[in-house]
């Protein structure tokens, strides 16, 4: 039977590739965001995971809203993209410093 420690062993494991894909990789801003939107699926797992082994609907609502915050993140983060591609012509992190002003 699946219990509860496989759960965190899965959602451990999100979270650690999500950071590692954050920081090692500092070029690409869309696997930067594809790198948090792992770590917001690894939160969800633990929400639900404890919320059905407490048996508390709770960490089911908070995995719901934070579903929605990374709806808008994701809706707005590839805006901000497009403009800026548009603009610049790429979407390299490093040439984001050139914002300024």
């Amino acid at each position: 039977m699946i219990g509860i420690e496989h759960y965190i062993t899965v959602s451990s494991i999100l979270f650690v590739l999500g950071v590692l894909g954050i920081f090692l990789n500092r070029k690409n801003v869309i696997i930067i965001l594809m790198a948090i939107e792992l770590i917001l699926l690894s939160v969800n797992i633990n929400l639900v995971a404890f919320s059905a082994f407490l048996h508390d609907l709770t960490g089911q609502i908070f995995a719901m809203f934070v579903l929605t915050v990374a709806a808008g993140e994701a809706a707005v983060g590839l805006a901000i993209l497009v403009i800026y591609f548009r603009g610049r012509g790429t979407i390299a992190v490093d040439d984001v410093n050139r914002m300024k002003g």
